[in-house]
């Protein structure tokens, strides 16, 4: 939604960003749960952003600084020690040569640096797709044939990208279309490796690494780029609400007006069956000619729109100074795909899992901002946690922080001593992540997230983030291309208002 402010003020238009809460960014954001403690209270890591746009909108000029890492993946085992030995592990990072060492603890076999050129050949070729609206599917099948002429523009970045794929393209198809284990197993043999890179085809996606379409998630978790590193993630000083404030900061350079504390109630429908503006909770009115929601399409469509329808494996130093694995996104219960695929049916029966899939990460190693000194932030993202309790029962907060426990106890399990160590916490299930960050359903990337969604995110009909209300159109994560904090579906949407904008 700012980036798409940001894009509109610059194109000419006046622009008003109103939102909710009082601190700007959505998920993207940095609060102070905890006095001292700065938290990225949902959103945690930064890849996806469009490089386009962070140069576009002087991003890094406008105070966005990032931390990467390097290495950035460390699995600790639970396995008993050989001969004193403490449990193994295995960290993956920039240098091929020490994690190819790592890998071979496991398998002499596996080869990580070609499957790395695999992903990153196919991720290259979906670009062009991520930075244009999807094929304008109804301008191409119906209306004169000057539309159906203007429509076949729509095709280029479609065909510039079958054309990067080349020879690939059975391999986009397969790893889009499969079980992600299914491409894993045919490339390693290690289970811990398995397991782990099978973290990026499940995160944030309510699915099993044996569901079909669980490879496109894998690849979206590597299509990023940060610093002109391909795939990298990082941490953003100050945590990720730094990301929102360095846009917002852009936007407002640019001369758009952000007000916070804004609780949007409806969109003003005109009697022409056009948009014209939106009512807030308070009764204000404001009137535009042009609604762009980053609300999710649920909430756009069936609440807004009245007339419309998600360690003793590595001791620590003498010293006490962090290691290079606590800089990394830390895999926990990630030492067999049975384990991750066990958690997954217990969520899809009602249960919170037993032993979770954990993805910990502790960014104030990096980021000294976040915490007092000797102290840290922890992140853990947890799957599956169900948003209905069996017998579709609500959560209670017995059963939140029944399940914390459970969760702050297989941590306890790789590093003992950490529930002592804790002195705050905040727990978001599904239904306070829905609360807080108005998600419908705890949907992440506000709809389901797979790559037939291209020309149908969230539906055909508004695939084009053109409304069937006139004047009203999607912004948000829900649309082509998705989400992550990646800002591409803010930029189409600004492009199609601004193409739009004479005939309005």
């Amino acid at each position: 939604g700012l980036i798409a402010s940001a894009y509109l003020q610059k194109g000419g238009l006046k622009t008003a960003v109103l939102e909710r809460r009082h601190v700007l960014g959505g998920a993207a954001v940095s609060e102070e749960i905890i006095p001292g403690f700065h938290f990225s209270r949902a959103s945690y890591l930064l890849s996806l952003l469009r490089p386009h746009i962070y140069q576009d909108l002087e991003l890094k000029k406008h105070g966005l600084k990032v931390y990467m890492r390097d290495p950035y993946s460390f699995t600790p085992m639970l396995e008993d020690g050989v001969r004193g030995r403490p449990p193994r592990s295995l960290t993956l990072g920039g240098d091929l040569a020490k994690t190819q060492q790592e890998i071979a603890k496991f398998s002499e076999k596996d080869v990580y640096p070609d499957f790395l050129s695999y992903l990153e050949r196919l991720a290259c070729a979906i670009h062009p797709l991520l930075d244009a609206p999807p094929v304008d599917i109804p301008g191409l099948t119906q209306g004169s044939l000057r539309k159906k002429i203007t429509a076949l523009g729509s095709l280029k970045p479609l065909v510039k990208s079958g054309l990067k794929l080349g020879k690939n393209i059975p391999d986009f198809y397969e790893l889009v279309t499969a079980p992600a284990i299914k491409v894993l197993n045919r490339w390693f043999e290690s289970e811990p490796l398995r397991a782990t890179l099978a973290t990026d085809s499940v995160i944030g996606a309510n699915t099993s690494p044996n569901n079909p379409g669980s490879g496109y998630v894998l690849l979206h978790h590597v299509m990023g780029e940060l610093e002109k590193e391909k795939g990298a993630w990082g941490y953003v000083e100050g945590g990720m609400g730094g990301v929102s404030q360095s846009i917002a900061r852009s936007a407002r350079s640019l001369g758009a007006d952000i007000f916070t504390n804004r609780d949007v109630k409806q969109v003003l429908i005109g009697q022409d069956g056009s948009a014209k503006g939106i009512i807030l909770t308070d009764g204000t009115e404001v009137h535009s000619k042009v609604v762009l929601s980053n609300a999710t399409p649920y909430i756009t469509f069936k609440q807004l729109t009245p007339k419309l329808p998600n360690f003793l494996a590595a001791p620590n130093s003498a010293d006490g100074k962090p290691g290079p694995h606590h800089q990394c996104s830390i895999h926990l219960n990630c030492e067999s795909m049975e384990v991750l695929e066990e958690a997954y049916r217990e969520g899809q029966q009602g249960r919170p899992s037993s032993r979770p899939m954990i993805e910990m990460t502790i960014p104030s190693v990096l980021d000294p901002t976040l915490a007092p000194p000797g102290c840290h932030v922890v992140s853990l993202f947890i799957q599956f946690t169900p948003y209905l309790l069996e017998g579709r029962r609500a959560w209670t907060d017995e059963d939140r922080e029944r399940f914390a426990d459970t969760v702050f106890d297989w941590v306890e399990h790789y590093a003992p001593g950490f529930k002592n160590s804790i002195v705050g916490k905040d727990i978001l299930t599904p239904p306070d992540l829905e609360r807080v960050f108005v998600w419908y359903i705890c949907m992440l990337y506000h709809s389901k997230h797979s790559l037939h969604l291209y020309l149908a995110r969230p539906l055909p009909s508004v695939a084009d983030y053109r409304s069937p209300v006139k004047g009203l159109y999607l912004c948000g994560s829900g649309s082509h291309p998705g989400g992550g904090v990646m800002g591409a579906a803010g930029w189409n949407s600004a492009l199609k208002v601004l193409a739009d904008f004479k005939r309005l």
